[in-house]
C-alpha cells in the first residue's frame, strides 16, 4: 500500500484511532500490505479484522501482532498492543481505504484502471491482460480470483505511486455488488465478457444477472471505454446503457476486434486476430478451448485501447501456459493420455463450453471421457441445467461419462434417458470410487475432462489423474 499516516487513514474511514500501549502517534506512517487473513501478515502489514460466516477476525489480531502487523482495523477495541482504528464495519472500511488509495495514486500518478466482469472468463481474461500489460509498464492484478467485496479492494490496495495499470476483477452474487466496486475503482475501461447463469440462485434469473453485469458500464463517464462482447446479445445491448465509448469484440461481423479461422487441438487454440488499422496476426494460445478466444479478444481490445500494438499483444498471449490453476489445465501425457483439469468453477455456460472443447479436440479413433460434478449456486435452475448438460454429452458423442456426487446425479440419469447410450455413463457417490474406476478404465490415447464447481472438489481428482499419467 502507499504510505499513509494513521490519522489520514482514521479520518478517511471516519474511525477512532486507539494508540494506548503502543509507541505510535497519529503521524506514524504505514505502508505494508493489507490483509484479512492473519496468516498472510508480514512485518509492517495492516490487518482488517472482518467478521466471517465461520469465525471472527478479532480473534486473530494477536496472531497478526505476532507476525509484525503495524495497524489493525477493528469493529471493537482489542486488548492486543497494536495501533487500532475502530470502525462500524471492517469490510466497508476496507473498501473505503481502497477508494482512498486509488484516488491518491490517480491524482499524483498516471494510473489507468481496467475493470472486468462477466458470468464466465473473468480470471482468464485478467491473466491474459496482465500478461500483455506487465510487458508494457508496472501492472497490478488480482491474485487468483479475488473479485468480491474483500478481494477486489485488497487488490486495489496493492498499487504504488508508480503503478501504471490496475486490473480489477469484479464479481457479484447479487444486484448492486458491482456498482460498489465500480464506485471504489472508477474504471477507465470496463470489460463485460458474458451474461450467463453463473450464481443464478443468488441473482434470481438471467434478467437479474444482466442488470447486475450492466452495472460495470452504466456509471462509466464519457471519457471511459466500454469493451463489450458482440457475440453475446445481452452484453451487446449494454452499448445503449453507457455514456462511454464502446468497443466490440467477438467473432460477429459487428465486432471491431475480431477472430477468424478458429481451430483447436489438444495442445492449444489458434485464431487470426483483427484490430482496426493493423495487419491481422495469427495467434496460437496454449490455453485449450474456443471459448478462450473470446477472452483473448477482450484482452486484446483493452490493450489496443491503451495503445498496445496487436503484434505485441499476440506475442504476450502466446507465452501464457495456462489460464489459471485448475482452469483448462492440461496434465498427463504418458501413454498419450491427456487430462484436462477444469474443476475450479462451473456454470452451465462454462460446462457446455468445456464439453464442446472436449468433443472438438478429440482425434479420430480416440476416446473422450467427461468426469463431471455438480454446478453449484443455480437455485431453482439446477435440475434443468444438469439435465441439459446430460443431453449435450450424448449429442456430442462423448465416449464415456463419469458423474461424481449426489448433486450431479441428474446428469447421469438424463444421459441414460436420452436412449442412445448403453453403459457409457456411470455414477459414483465419491471421488475415491471414481478414481478407482478411471484408473482401470482409461486407455492410451484417451482425452479426459474433469469439470465441476469448486465446492464439488473434483479438481483434486483431476490432479490425481494427472499425476497417474505424468511422465
Amino acid at each position: 500500500m502507499i504510505r499513509l499516516t494513521l490519522s489520514e487513514i482514521a479520518d478517511r474511514l471516519s474511525g477512532v484511532l486507539h494508540l494506548e500501549g503502543t509507541d505510535a502517534t497519529p503521524g506514524t506512517t504505514v505502508d505494508g500490505p493489507v490483509e484479512t487473513d492473519s496468516r498472510e501478515i508480514v512485518p509492517g502489514g495492516i490487518f482488517v479484522a472482518k467478521r466471517g460466516d465461520d469465525t471472527d477476525g478479532h480473534l486473530f489480531v494477536g496472531a497478526a501482532v505476532e507476525r509484525g502487523a503495524a495497524l489493525a482495523i477493528v469493529e471493537h477495541p482489542v486488548s492486543d498492543s497494536i495501533a487500532q482504528i475502530l470502525v462500524p464495519d471492517a469490510v466497508v472500511a476496507l473498501g473505503e481505504l481502497a477508494r482512498f488509495v486509488v484516488e491518491r495514486v490517480r491524482a499524483s500518478g498516471d494510473l489507468t484502471v481496467i475493470g472486468i466482469t462477466g458470468s464466465n472468463g473473468k480470471t482468464t481474461t485478467k491473466n491474459m491482460l496482465e500478461r500483455i500489460l506487465s510487458g508494457e509498464d508496472e501492472t497490478v492484478a488480482p491474485i487468483r480470483s479475488f473479485n468480491n467485496a474483500v478481494g477486489a479492494p485488497t487488490t486495489m490496495l496493492r498499487i504504488s505511486e508508480s503503478t501504471r495499470y490496475l486490473i480489477v476483477e469484479m464479481g457479484a452474487s447479487g444486484i448492486g455488488h458491482i456498482s460498489k466496486l465500480v464506485a471504489m475503482a472508477k474504471p477507465d475501461i470496463g470489460v463485460v465478457l458474458k451474461v450467463g447463469l453463473a450464481h443464478a440462485g443468488g441473482f434470481g434469473g438471467i434478467e437479474s444477472t444482466l442488470q447486475a453485469k450492466t452495472e460495470m458500464v452504466k456509471d462509466l463517464d464519457e471519457n471511459a471505454v466500454a469493451i463489450l462482447n458482440a457475440d453475446d446479445s445481452r452484453v451487446a445491448s449494454m452499448a445503449e446503457k453507457t455514456r462511454a465509448r464502446v468497443v466490440m469484440f467477438g467473432q460477429e461481423d459487428t465486432a471491431s476486434v475480431r477472430a477468424t479461422d478458429v481451430a483447436g487441438t489438444r495442445t492449444g487454440t489458434s485464431f487470426t486476430a483483427h484490430v482496426p488499422g493493423e495487419e491481422p496476426v495469427r495467434i496460437t494460445l496454449r490455453v485449450l478451448g474456443e471459448h478462450h478466444v473470446s477472452n483473448a479478444l477482450a484482452a486484446i481490445a483493452a490493450a489496443s485501447t491503451l495503445g498496445v500494438p496487436l503484434a505485441r499483444s499476440a506475442r504476450a498471449l502466446e507465452t501464457l501456459e495456462r489460464a489459471e490453476r485448475w482452469r483448462m489445465e492440461v496434465l498427463g501425457g504418458k501413454d498419450d493420455v491427456t487430462i484436462i483439469n477444469d474443476a475450479y468453477n462451473a456454470s452451465p455456460d462454462s460446462m457446455s463450453a468445456a464439453i464442446k472443447t472436449l468433443a472438438q479436440i478429440s482425434e479420430p479413433g480416440k476416446r473422450t471421457i467427461a468426469v463431471l460434478g455438480a454446478m453449484s449456486e443455480l437455485g431453482e435452475f439446477a435440475g434443468d441445467e444438469h439435465d441439459r448438460i446430460g443431453l449435450q454429452l450424448v449429442r456430442l458423442n462423448i465416449s464415456r461419462l463419469v458423474v461424481v456426487g449426489p448433486e450431479a446425479r441428474r446428469m447421469h440419469i438424463s444421459a441414460i434417458n436420452e436412449g442412445s447410450w448403453d453403459g457409457e455413463s456411470v455414477y459414483f457417490g465419491d471421488m475415491d470410487a471414481a478414481y478407482d474406476y478411471l484408473a482401470a478404465e482409461i486407455i492410451p490415447g484417451d482425452t479426459v475432462l474433469v469439470k465441476s464447481s469448486n465446492s464439488a472438489g473434483l479438481r483434486f481428482l483431476g490432479d490425481r489423474l494427472g499425476a497417474l499419467y505424468s511422465w
